[in-house]
């Protein structure tokens, strides 16, 4: 048996190859970026403002029903990947719903958004290839990109311009656009006509991330791609999730049978990952029916997110997403506190999720919140902001 090297064995209670991980975390705590895990209780009393729960449907007694029931008759878990025990009659009645709904030929369930992205960018794109990434993109389509290992140029958020720019210039044969069709951090809505425009102009493939546009944006909440006109076109991928406006969990590719079968082929995060819980797509497919026999809630969330912006000074929101910008990371981790002492718990987005200097309390609006939780929450802010 070969002697360890030095500093392993006897040097043991002194130093280990981990030690870096305190120095790291002694400059994150400087700059304001540490962060903590804080459990809710079942028992919690705030007023929340930091949740996905856009459509207030986590609760809808509807959607508890079709969980339990889903529940009792296939277990707590799908058991396996899609490919294996994972697909159950739900996960496939729940996709023919979702395509149905938001307009295209078919859907895939994942297990998560995140992975979704993952999927749909990764298994769409590889070497050789070129990935146009709009600034805005959530981290998903990023890490997606990277994984692809295609040449990816990324553009400033929403600059279509250069967008086409590089896909006319491109020496690639096969390239694909990335964006969110609403920006998660501030609620603004992507141009995704014209990134459509300059995908198809140049042969190319346009992916758009609808997580923060379904169930709010377009007729009935079925997201801005449907508000242009352009749901189920050719060589347009969509995502979406299951875990924002729907109340669950899980994520969904939505296109051409054609791409939802290289998905099941080729997408690792579906070959290799255990399927969506059936309890979540009962959930999720329950939600959808909610939302559309009250299609109204789409246009409510709207309204209380634009209100809640004039009362808070925050940015105009064109989603269900108010953001409130305080700049250094300190500050903006301390009104989060103060309001969440005060009863009312929002969002706090540091570095990395923003820009160095846009550190902000970001605050997500729900269908169900009445006009005395907006003046509440309004009331809270105001004071708190004034404070610091």
């Amino acid at each position: 048996m070969k002697p360890l090297p030095p500093n392993t064995a006897a040097d043991a209670d002194t130093d280990t190859a981990l030690d870096w991980l305190q120095e790291a975390a002694e400059v994150r705590a400087a700059e304001g970026l540490h962060r903590t895990l804080v459990p809710r209780t079942a028992d919690d009393r705030l007023l929340i403002l930091a949740s996905n729960d856009y459509l207030g449907l986590s609760r809808h007694p509807d959607v508890l029903a079709a969980a339990h029931e889903a529940l009792d008759l296939w277990g707590a878990g799908s058991t396996s990947s899609r490919l294996v025990t994972g697909t159950t009659q739900i996960h496939e009645s729940l996709e023919n719903d979702l395509a149905e709904f938001l307009g295209y030929e078919s859907a895939l369930v994942f297990s998560s958004g995140y992975v979704g992205n993952i999927a749909a960018v990764s298994a769409l794109m590889g070497r050789g290839d070129l990935i146009v990434s709009d600034g805005g993109s959530h981290a998903s389509l990023i890490d997606g990109c990277r994984l692809s290992r295609a040449r990816v140029v990324v553009v400033d958020r929403g600059d279509h311009a250069a967008v086409r720019r590089e896909l006319e210039t491109r020496s690639e044969q096969r390239a694909m656009v990335v964006t969110d069709s609403v920006y998660s951090i501030d609620g603004a809505i992507a141009p995704v006509a014209e990134l459509y425009a300059a995908a198809r102009a140049t042969g190319a493939v346009l992916l758009v991330d609808e997580a923060h546009a379904f169930g709010v944006r377009g007729t009935g909440g079925r997201g801005v791609l449907n508000e242009v006109g352009l749901s189920g076109a050719p060589d347009l991928v969509t995502t979406a999730v299951l875990s924002k406006s729907l109340g669950s969990q899980g994520g969904v590719v939505l296109g051409s049978a054609m791409v939802r079968d290289h998905l099941i082929d080729r997408a690792r995060t579906f070959i290799f990952d255990t399927g969506l819980a059936p309890a979540a797509a009962g959930a999720a497919q329950a939600a959808l029916r909610v939302l559309r026999a009250q299609p109204e809630l789409a246009t409510r969330v709207r309204a209380n997110a634009s209100r809640l912006a004039t009362l808070c000074g925050g940015t105009e929101s064109e989603a269900a997403v108010v953001s409130i910008i305080i700049g250094d990371p300190g500050q903006a981790f301390a009104a989060a506190q103060r309001c969440r002492e005060r009863g009312v718990l929002v969002g706090c987005f540091r570095p990395p999720s923003v820009p160095p200097g846009t550190s902000r309390l970001r605050l997500t609006v729900r269908a169900d919140l009445t006009d005395n939780d907006i003046t509440q929450v309004a009331d809270v802010v105001t004071a708190v902001l004034a404070e610091i």
